[in-house]
């Protein structure tokens, strides 16, 4: 009898270690961090976002004449960092092989031994060179896998990420590569890096976009892709949109939208109805605000005469200036809406981004991104939001 309750004990532990669900991966909280601009490494760790984040993008790259280059040596490799703006309060020498940001995302690995580092090649302004590329993918590859390798930042970054606006399609410039070019860029630089190495892509917005390109086969050599599920509506766009506030990054349709179908959920949807899985798609969160001025209604959907001024770009300002100068007011689709004067602005608050992130759980997403990280506040309380709003359960 002993030896037959021992047993049966045994085989209920067999039965329920079976029966246990696998644990779900960690969500991804994935930032954009720029090589231009005023932000430094140092500012994310002392907000608290490198703590935060699971993994942080770096941009960008450029492509010469279809291989992977970077785009501002000064910038990424050789400025010397003070001591009071580097990660470590150690000043960069003279003689020191590796300075800039690459030397300070280094010191920033070390701190945060968790974070991963990946650098993003193309953007708006740099995509056009992926036509080169496309025509070459193993050529490509070859070169970012020896830019990424150089022995000077060797181990600073985890892996590439591809931002072509757009494949297939119209962006700055118009790409004809066919619709498979995504997919093959991606599995030559699967084929140069091997399986450990991060491999990531932004993707549009727009179904139509996204019909043009295969995204399915490109998610098949990606770990994940990045859906830029934000400006969808804008004033510096020109045109009727600069004549009529809408929210630039819903989540859901709300009544006046001028295209019901140009929220973050119908972006969402399409990506899965083409066969996207939901664990390799991110969504995308703006950490900034677009605007419009000569503007008397407050809801959306008021006529307006043009871009609001920003101080980098018309209709556009960062979050942490939008907060206290044009605090919220309202909010339409799940995303926030300010009315001050003769302005209104559509940007995610805190509030809406915890609310995004539910959204993204209730999808089984991979987890959320940020376009870019210097629109937060000092204290990352958009990031904060992310991060909290992914780890809820």
């Amino acid at each position: 009898m002993r030896a037959r309750t021992v047993l049966i004990a045994l085989l209920s532990l067999v039965v329920a270690a079976c029966g246990d669900e696998p644990a779900a991966p960690a969500a991804k909280v994935v930032g954009y961090f720029t090589n231009w601009g005023d932000f430094s490494v140092k500012d994310l760790d002392a907000s608290g976002a490198a703590g935060r984040l699971t993994h942080l993008v770096y941009a960008f790259g450029k492509l010469t004449g279809g291989r992977c280059t970077a785009a501002d040596g000064w910038a990424d490799y050789q400025k010397p960092i003070g001591r009071p703006d580097s990660v470590d309060g150690v000043a960069d020498r003279p003689d020191d092989p590796l300075r800039g940001n690459f030397g300070q995302l280094r010191k920033l690995k070390a701190k945060h031994p968790g974070l991963k580092v990946i650098w993003s090649f193309g953007g708006w302004t740099g995509s056009a060179g992926f036509a080169d590329a496309a025509r070459d993918p193993a050529a490509f590859a070859a070169s970012c896998r020896a830019l990424v390798g150089d022995r000077r930042w060797a181990g600073v970054f985890d892996g590439v990420d591809v931002d072509w606006e757009y494949p297939n399609a119209c962006g700055l410039t118009c790409d004809r590569s066919g619709a498979d070019g995504l997919a093959e860029v991606l599995g030559a630089l699967r084929t140069a890096f091997g399986p450990a190495a991060l491999l990531t892509a932004a993707v549009p917005a727009d179904a139509d976009k996204l019909a043009a390109a295969d995204y399915p086969a490109a998610a098949r050599s990606a770990d994940w892709l990045s859906a830029m599920t934000y400006d969808y509506f804008g004033a510096a766009a020109g045109g009727e949109e600069a004549r009529q506030t809408a929210a630039h990054s819903p989540l859901t349709a709300y009544p006046g939208i001028p295209r019901a179908a140009a929220t973050a959920s119908a972006t969402v949807d399409e990506l899965l109805r083409l066969g996207v899985p939901a664990g390799k798609i991110l969504l995308g969160v703006g950490f900034y605000g677009r605007g419009w001025a000569g503007v008397s209604a407050a809801a959306p959907g008021g006529t307006a005469t043009g871009p609001a001024p920003g101080r980098h770009e018309k209709g556009i300002e960062d979050y942490a200036v939008l907060a206290a100068r044009c605090p919220p007011t309202g909010t339409a689709g799940g995303t926030a809406y300010a009315h001050c004067g003769s302005e209104w602005w559509s940007y995610d608050t805190p509030p809406t981004i915890r609310a995004k992130m539910a959204y993204a759980r209730s999808r089984s997403l991979a987890g959320a991104f940020a376009w870019e990280l210097s629109g937060d506040t000092p204290t990352a309380d958009l990031l904060t939001a992310m991060a909290d709003g992914l780890a809820s359960r």
